[in-house]
């Protein structure tokens, strides 16, 4: 049986979100780059053993202490290789948010590509291409048995989208993905975005200021 489960970690308040095989006891961390002890302490409760630890982007929230995460769970990190470079400047996205010492940039463990189906046990995760809050940014299509989730970072917020202006992307790149990558999921997709509340494909489409026109 698939379980997932979706909590908020550090500062900024970065949906986590586990998926696991309750059988096997598999599972896959998207965006446990923070709040490691938690995200440990959710695995360890349940039974599960991460994988798996995949980053729908690299800006620090989302994925600055992969390397202690890794050490702590032996799941293999991955990120797309087009946010390589925003992973390097972890030095300097910790200066913009006034913390003292940054965490470590590791040598991550593979790439995630567009189209890549993630699996493990009755696990599947599709991966979603989706630039524009980020050269890399990818969303997640998690299949279950009857529905589709979809976990899509900082691309796509109840009633917003994420910001484009932090280098090398435009409104119109996070925009394109949105509208190319996830409006063609069905109304009733849930969504959970990076931060803040879930909401659905049909409320976005319907009145996301953004995505209307």
């Amino acid at each position: 049986m698939l379980r997932w489960e979706t909590f908020e970690l550090g500062p900024l308040a970065c949906n986590c979100t586990i998926v696991a095989d309750e059988h096997t006891g598999e599972a896959i961390v998207v965006d446990g780059g923070d709040g490691v002890d938690e995200v440990v302490s959710r695995l360890r409760k349940n039974n599960w053993h991460a994988k798996l630890l995949v980053h729908t982007h690299a800006h620090i929230d989302h994925i600055g202490n992969v390397g202690r995460l890794r050490e702590l769970t032996a799941g293999s990190a991955l990120l797309h290789p087009a946010d390589l470079p925003l992973y390097h400047t972890l030095a300097l996205q910790a200066r913009w948010i006034g913390l003292v010492e940054a965490p470590a940039v590791v040598t991550l463990d593979g790439d995630l590509h567009d189209g890549d189906v993630l699996q493990t046990g009755v696990v599947r995760l599709e991966v979603l291409h989706t630039p524009g809050h980020t050269p890399g940014s990818v969303s997640f299509a998690l299949r279950g048995d009857a529905e589709t989730t979809l976990l899509t970072g900082d691309t796509l917020f109840a009633g917003s989208i994420g910001r484009w202006d932090l280098g090398g992307t435009s409104m119109e790149d996070i925009v394109r993905s949105i509208q190319s990558k996830l409006m063609d999921f069905g109304d009733a997709t849930t969504v959970v975005p990076g931060h803040g509340p879930f909401t659905t494909i049909g409320v976005e489409r319907r009145s996301n200021p953004y995505l209307r026109g």
